[in-house]
């Protein structure tokens, strides 16, 4: 299978599209509000940036790690992971974190095969996004990504907050949110990680 590289503004496009067909492949977000298990979403998101990065760009789990704030063993896990095995070993009640990495890095690269051999719309329409989000109650995710379409990462605060000021999550003012941020914040997957973070109570 041939893949040609894509231009880097449009890694965060094609990572939403893997994220989007990863949650179909795993049974759609009616199977994961059934379980009342939304754990995976931020592993789903950041296996789906890896294997984009792996994929299109060639990028090592050392640089992967880095540019997603992540571990390198984490990063090597997603990029490890068996796409043939990884239906057999869903559990959407799995709590152990790198048991759900690792399948989310299966299912990624499913995901991602599946787009590129056309099996899957050649572009996302933000309506459709929004859709699936709120389904899983995370309408948020969808909200923040469209607001920063085009902005350039590494960013800081007052260009997230010039960007994203107005909007509130379970109550929360996004800047009351973004104070609580360590900066500069390197790409829309670290924001979303971050934003889920503070969202937890974790400090």
């Amino acid at each position: 299978m041939e893949v040609k590289p894509v231009r880097e503004r449009d890694v965060d496009t094609l990572a939403l599209r893997v994220f989007l067909k990863s949650i179909e492949i795993l049974g759609g977000p009616r199977k994961l509000v059934e379980h009342r298990n939304l754990t995976w979403l931020p592993s789903l998101m950041a296996a789906s940036y890896a294997i984009v990065l792996k994929e299109e760009f060639m990028k090592s789990a050392e640089s992967i790690a880095k540019e997603l704030g992540i571990t390198k063993q984490t990063a090597t896990n997603i990029l490890r992971a068996d796409e043939k095995e990884v239906l057999k070993k869903i559990n959407l009640d799995e709590q152990e974190e790198s048991k759900r990495i690792h399948v989310a890095g299966g299912l990624a690269k499913l995901a991602y095969k599946e787009i590129k051999e056309g099996r899957d719309e050649s572009s996302i329409h933000l309506e459709i996004s929004k859709s699936i989000a709120k389904s899983l109650g995370a309408d948020w995710a969808v909200h923040v990504l469209s607001s920063i379409k085009g902005m350039d990462f590494p960013a800081d605060k007052e260009t997230l907050v010039s960007r994203l000021a107005g909007y509130e999550i379970e109550g929360k003012r996004l800047e009351e949110i973004l104070e609580k941020l360590s900066y500069p914040i390197r790409n829309p997957a670290e924001l979303l990680r971050e934003i889920g973070r503070i969202l937890k109570g974790e400090n």
